[in-house]
């Protein structure tokens, strides 16, 4: 029989062995999977290689955005053989330069921020920079010292000028990798349309808004892995294991936008906001017969280049993303309906001798000017409310909301853009009376300003809704995908149309624009005056004021919508929305070469 002690000692080293045992499972096999990216982290240097992000450009091949040379700095903590202190010291009038060359003003406040500018005296920007350099230098500082890290991002996207800088000075410890940012050779034009580049939550390149998030995958391509052995040094092994996967492009956006087409509409609506003392602004053109969109202005616009330093609501495309009350120029719509079912003619007539009562409330007409025995061709050109009423009492609420629908209000009409939204339109069963009634004449619901145009491109399609579209080629270096029009359906008959367009031609001629008219030019248009909802009732001083139309009337080049918010001068569409359309359009009939007599 053993002794107590030998007892001891072996059960001691059989739960000894046994715990070894159990740690060396727990290591080469419940760990095997961390301890072997740990090995490979130590024996193997990774880094990724960016690709580079497709370009967007218009339908000539112009470039849009492209992308320029760009410059990660970061500090490898080991190498630093200066204090922290001494290099934030030397970087951080450098980085407050850099921050000052990226700031802008707000277009719309642009005079009362050069007045402030102004009022302020040497020594307050003195200070000023003081204040912005030592916070710069405190924040480089807390960066770089952190003892237990080997690397700390100090920037990035520091473009080649300010990088030089750096370089210059010489600090051990401080390197770089290339990298790219995006690089607007137009400037800001149509920065609603093609968004931005920002970050994701893992600081890469992510784009958002318009083209650059709807078609974020195409264009920002495939990251490339460079995988090099290496020695205890953190030297590559040059006999050692080597993996060198390229990256691989972003492909290329061809638009359907117009360069020419874009620069007029931008600068004119520029031009018509700041003279009409209007909040802001929208001009959307599009090709009937294809849906393509030729230009999509909105102002105030923003630098995509300086995105961050805008107010985030600005970032949102107006002509897709917000919605307003249509007023006189959904009476189109309307009309269209009525024409197409039979229920009235150009020549029908309607007993529009004064206000009428609908569930107790009455519609009146905008100036409260009456037209007895109108035609409906007269209920355009004057833009009578109760004759639309009239036409809505014809249709039936059946066939009415039927129209509504068919030509596309309600819902999104999927273009090729993030942020666009449906619209606002009752269900089927919410509609009451009235709510019809004041449908007619555009009250009551919401529509995009895409919507509107891709409507009233319907009419001067010959009735076919198309699908808009902005991008009609994505290009790669293997293959090239075409993006064909789209006919969605047929909404109106094809004489419904052509009987339309003359009446709209007519309401243009005998309405309130007439005096607007390029001599020897037929334009198919209609004014819109709407005023805006605010908490369950109209303001009476604010408007949205529309005109939307097309021409040459017989074979349209171009529909277009011009829309202004708040104009001060005057509210009315006829004399701020309409102007500012014709103004575009002569540069247009010019541009496409579309002489008098069409």
């Amino acid at each position: 029989m053993l002794p107590n002690r030998i007892k001891f000692l072996l059960i001691f080293f059989l739960i000894f062995s046994i715990a070894i045992v159990i740690r060396l499972f727990y290591w080469q096999v419940i760990e095997h999977d961390r301890l072997t990216i740990m090995a490979e982290d130590q024996h193997f240097s990774a880094m990724d290689i960016p690709a580079k992000r497709g370009e967007i450009k218009t339908s000539d091949g112009s470039v849009l955005v492209s992308n320029q040379p760009a410059y990660l700095v970061y500090a490898s903590i080991p190498n630093l053989k200066e204090k922290p202190e001494e290099i934030a010291k030397k970087i951080a009038p450098i980085f407050w330069n850099l921050d000052e060359s990226q700031k802008v003003v707000q277009e719309t406040q642009e005079t009362v921020g050069q007045e402030e500018e102004a009022k302020k005296d040497l020594k307050d920007l003195a200070k000023e920079k003081e204040d912005g350099i030592k916070k710069i230098e405190q924040d480089l500082k807390n960066k770089l010292d952190q003892p237990s890290l080997v690397w700390v991002l100090v920037r990035k996207k520091v473009p080649t000028d300010f990088f030089e800088k750096i370089k210059a000075l010489k600090i051990e410890g401080i390197g770089w990798e290339m990298e790219q940012t995006r690089f607007y050779p137009e400037a800001s034009m149509a920065a609603h349309l093609t968004g931005f580049v920002g970050s994701d939550a893992n600081g890469n390149d992510k784009g958002y808004f318009g083209l650059e998030g709807y078609y974020n995958e195409d264009l920002r391509g495939t990251v490339g892995k460079l995988r090099q052995e290496i020695d205890a040094q953190g030297r590559p092994i040059l006999v050692g294991e080597h993996v060198d996967i390229p990256p691989k492009d972003g492909r290329d956006l061809i638009t359907t936008v117009d360069r020419s087409v874009q620069y007029v509409a931008e600068q004119k609506l520029e031009e018509g906001v700041k003279k009409y003392g209007a909040k802001s602004g929208t001009v959307l053109v599009m090709d009937p017969k294809t849906g393509g969109i030729l230009a999509d202005a909105s102002f105030p616009r923003y630098d995509q280049s300086k995105w961050s330093q805008y107010d985030k609501d600005i970032y949102k495309n107006p002509a897709v993303a917000d919605t307003y009350e249509p007023g006189s120029t959904f009476k189109t719509v309307v009309m269209g309906g009525g024409l197409d079912t039979g229920v009235v003619t150009p020549d029908s007539r309607c007993d529009c001798s004064g206000p009428r009562e609908v569930s107790g409330f009455k519609i009146r007409t905008w100036n409260d000017k009456y037209y007895p025995n109108s035609t409906m061709v007269e209920v355009l050109q004057h833009s009578d409310n109760v004759g639309m009423v009239t036409v809505e009492d014809r249709l039936g609420k059946e066939r009415f909301l039927k129209y509504i629908n068919d030509f596309g209000f309600g819902k999104a009409t999927g273009i090729d853009l993030e942020e666009e939204t449906d619209g606002i339109l009752r269900d089927s069963s919410q509609w009451q009376t009235i709510d019809l009634a004041t449908a007619s004449f555009g009250q009551g619901i919401a529509v995009t300003p895409l919507q509107i145009v891709r409507a009233v491109g319907a009419i001067a399609n010959g009735g076919k809704l198309m699908q808009p579209y902005v991008v009609k080629k994505i290009v790669d270096s293997s293959k090239e995908i075409e993006i064909k029009p789209k006919v969605l359906r047929q909404v109106i008959k094809p004489e419904t149309a052509s009987t339309l367009a003359e009446m709209m031609v007519k309401a243009v001629e005998g309405g309130e624009a007439k005096r607007l008219i390029p001599k020897g030019y037929r334009v198919a248009g209609k004014t819109g005056t709407a005023q805006i909802a605010i908490e369950g009732h109209y303001d009476p001083k604010k408007t949205i004021a529309s005109f939307v139309g097309f021409a040459p009337a017989e074979d349209p080049k171009f529909v277009m919508l011009v829309k202004v918010d708040e104009p001060s001068s005057s509210q009315w569409g006829s004399e701020t929305a309409a102007p500012l359309f014709f103004d575009i359009a002569k540069e247009l009939f010019t541009y496409y070469g579309i002489p008098p007599g069409q």
